[in-house]
C-alpha cells in the first residue's frame, strides 16, 4: 500500500456498509456520490471534468493513477465534476513535459477528495456483483453516523445533475476552419453536461456552435435558424427530463437531430422508448460495438449507467451500433427523419479516437437536408 507523503486517515463507506480503509488525499472534506469504477488506463484529467460524472465517485482499476499529472489542456469542462477519486497507487512525482501540477494538487485546488491505497479492482468485483451503490469518502470518525446519513440519502437515479452543469446562459464557438466557404454550418448545442471536444470537433470541421441552457424551449432552438440541433452527454437518469423530452419530440420534424450519450436516451424517450438503470454501467475506453450497417467492430469510450430497453422500440427507430459485451443498443437511427444517435462517446476524450468519423455522418445528414 502506498504512504503518502502528507498521510491522512480516510474510510470509502459504502451504502451496504462495507468499509474500505486508505489514506485521503486532496480535498480532506467527506463527500457524497455514487461509487462507479472505471477500466480506463489514461484520460483521469478528462474523467473527473467530464460533466457526466458528476455525482460520482470514480473508482479506476488501473493500479498507478497520477503518472504523468496535470495539464493545462486535456479538460472537459470549467471544473472537476465528479464528487471524488477512488485509486489504488497515487504518484506524487509525475513524469511528463506538460504536466503542471500533480493530481493531488489538483484535488486541493477544486477542493476534491481522493482515497488511496484501497484494492480498486477487489472494489470493481464488489460493483460487479452487488452493483452501484452509493457511498461516501470519509475522513471523519463517526462512521455511524456516516452510513446512516448514505442509507437515507437520495440515490443518484433520483437526483436532477443536469441542472448544475448545464450552462446558465448561451455562448458561442467558433469555426477553426480558416476557408469561410467551407464554414457554413451552424450547430446548436442543448447542454446537458457538453465536453469541450464535442465543440472542438464540430469545430474543426467547420461548424459555428452555439451552446444553450438545458431549459431552453424549441422556439429559442428555431429562432436560431440553426442547421442542426446536438443533444449533448450528461449525468443522471433520462426519466427526470420529462420537459425537455417533449421539447425534442417537438423539434424532431424540424431539423437534424444527433443525441449522445443522455441525449441519445432523450431521443429514444422522445419516441416512447424506454430506459432502464444498468447494474454496474459502462465506464472505460475500450468497450466493443458492432456497426449493424457495416459490420465493423469500433472499440470505443463509454461512461454511463442507464440504456435504452430493446424491446420498447418503436418501429421508427433501428439500432446502428449493438454493445458486443451485453447486447445493449448503441446507437440509433430514424427510418425517415434525420435524427441519429450513440450511446457511447464518439467524441472520446479520453479513449480512441477511431469514432470521430460520426460527426462528419451528422454533417452529412445535414447538408443532404439542405439540398
Amino acid at each position: 500500500m502506498t504512504i503518502l507523503s502528507n498521510s491522512h486517515s480516510a474510510n470509502l463507506i459504502l451504502q451496504d456498509g462495507t468499509i474500505y480503509r486508505g489514506e485521503g488525499f486532496g480535498g480532506l472534506e467527506n463527500s457524497y456520490g455514487e461509487v462507479v469504477f472505471s477500466t480506463n488506463m489514461t484520460g483521469y484529467q478528462e474523467m473527473l471534468t467530464d460533466p457526466s460524472f458528476a455525482g460520482q465517485i470514480i473508482n479506476f482499476t488501473y493500479p498507478i493513477i497520477g503518472n504523468y499529472g496535470i495539464n493545462n489542456d486535456n479538460i472537459e469542462s470549467g471544473n472537476i465534476q465528479a464528487s471524488g477519486l477512488i485509486v489504488r497507487n497515487l504518484c506524487e512525482h509525475p513524469s511528463h513535459s506538460s504536466s503542471s501540477m500533480t493530481l493531488d494538487d489538483y484535488l486541493k485546488k477544486e477542493g476534491i477528495p481522493g482515497i488511496a491505497g484501497i484494492d480498486t479492482r477487489s472494489l470493481a468485483k464488489k460493483l460487479r456483483s452487488s452493483g452501484t451503490m452509493m457511498g461516501s469518502i470519509a475522513f471523519e470518525s463517526q462512521t455511524e453516523e456516516i452510513l446512516e446519513r448514505l442509507k437515507i440519502s437520495t440515490n443518484y437515479e433520483n437526483l436532477n445533475l443536469v441542472e448544475s452543469v448545464s450552462t446558465k446562459k448561451a455562448y458561442w464557438s467558433n469555426s477553426d476552419v480558416r476557408d469561410p466557404s467551407k464554414s457554413t454550418l451552424r450547430i446548436a448545442i442543448l447542454d446537458y453536461g457538453v465536453k469541450y471536444n464535442i465543440q472542438r470537433i464540430l469545430n474543426s470541421l467547420g461548424c459555428t456552435t452555439i451552446t444553450l441552457p438545458y431549459t431552453s424551449s424549441a422556439k429559442d432552438i428555431l429562432d436560431l435558424n440553426a442547421d442542426g440541433l446536438l443533444l449533448s452527454p450528461g449525468p443522471g437518469n433520462p426519466k427526470l427530463m420529462n420537459d425537455t423530452i417533449k421539447m425534442v419530440k417537438v423539434l424532431s420534424d424540424q431539423l437534424p437531430i444527433f443525441g449522445i450519450c443522455l441525449g441519445h436516451q432523450i431521443i429514444a424517450r422522445a419516441f416512447g422508448a424506454s430506459t432502464y438503470k444498468l447494474k454496474f454501467g459502462h465506464h472505460g475506453a475500450n468497450h466493443p460495438v458492432l456497426n449493424t450497417t457495416t459490420g465493423k467492430v469500433n472499440v470505443t469510450s463509454q461512461n454511463h449507467g442507464y440504456a435504452v430497453e430493446k424491446n420498447s422500440l418503436p418501429k421508427e427507430l433501428t439500432p446502428s451500433f449493438i454493445n458486443l459485451n451485453d447486447n445493449t443498443i448503441e446507437g440509433l437511427i430514424h427510418k425517415d427523419l434525420p435524427i441519429m444517435t450513440l450511446q457511447f462517446h464518439g467524441e472520446a476524450s479520453p479513449g480512441p479516437t477511431d469514432n470521430n468519423d460520426i460527426f462528419e455522418n451528422f454533417i452529412d445528414l445535414i447538408r443532404k437536408g439542405k439540398h
